[in-house]
């Protein structure tokens, strides 16, 4: 690290539990953020704050009003624009040294696949369960390590699913991909702004842990927001040895 960079990131270097070594993993890490709206915009800037090397953003939307309530990595002047192409702005705005590599697509499996093999870590912040199915099981074929969030409503959910450690479940573990799950979008039920904001910023704090190899993360354990009365509650997330996703992964027996 130059000068500027020791300067810059001087609060990380502090901590034992990050230091100059830590910090020099984030600034050659690959972090791929799925989705650049409400989830996406808080994890992003934070990932870029704290000196992430190359984030890829990928989402196919533009910037519409109705964003703005929430998705604070856009603003009005930007309404129209690619999310993606807004999301560069702004990240390079917090960080011009981070590289960004904005990605306006609706990537199917083989180009996920493609994706997830060139990141270190992998935060999906869509909002739809055929994405984060799709996510997951590129996740899961790469072994990289996965940082989930959702958020509708009142209501949030993170966990971590990191398929390097044989014991931890993967996504579809948890919800199977013939589960019968409601599809709610934001849409039509509408989401409290701040919601978003705490639960993206967990996922930029998982990933963040995961990449400097700090801490103990989120994997086998599910955390929910209710965030009406702000209270947490925790469960632990067994891996299913009959889950077609990630069953042929070693540690199963």
């Amino acid at each position: 690290m130059n000068d500027q960079q020791l300067l810059r990131y001087s609060r990380h270097i502090l901590l034992d539990e990050i230091g100059i070594e830590g910090q020099d993993r984030l600034l050659r890490a690959r972090a791929l953020v799925i989705g650049a709206g409400g989830l996406g915009s808080p994890a992003a800037l934070y990932l870029a704050a704290s000196g992430v090397g190359r984030l890829t953003l990928v989402d196919d939307d533009t910037v519409d009003l109705t964003n703005l309530q929430r998705q604070v990595m856009h603003t009005t002047a930007r309404v129209g624009q690619p999310k993606v192409e807004s999301g560069r702005e702004a990240l390079h705005q917090i960080n011009p040294d981070v590289e960004v590599v904005a990605l306006r697509e609706r990537a199917d499996a083989a180009r996920l696949g493609e994706l997830v093999r060139a990141a270190d870590v992998v935060l999906d912040c869509s909002d739809n369960f055929a994405t984060r199915h799709a996510v997951n099981r590129a996740c899961v074929a790469a072994g990289v390590p996965l940082v989930a969030g959702a958020a509708i409503r009142f209501d949030g959910q993170i966990s971590v699913y990191d398929v390097r450690d044989p014991a931890s479940p993967c996504y579809a573990c948890l919800f199977p991909e013939d589960g019968k799950f409601e599809e709610i979008a934001c849409s039509t039920m509408g989401v409290f702004a701040p919601l978003v904001g705490i639960i993206g910023a967990m996922q930029a704090a998982e990933a963040l842990k995961v990449l400097a190899g700090s801490g103990r993360s989120l994997a086998g354990r599910l955390q929910m927001l209710d965030a009406r009365a702000m209270e947490w509650t925790e469960i632990g997330v067994a891996r299913n040895p009959c889950c077609p996703v990630c069953a042929g992964r070693p540690g199963v027996e």
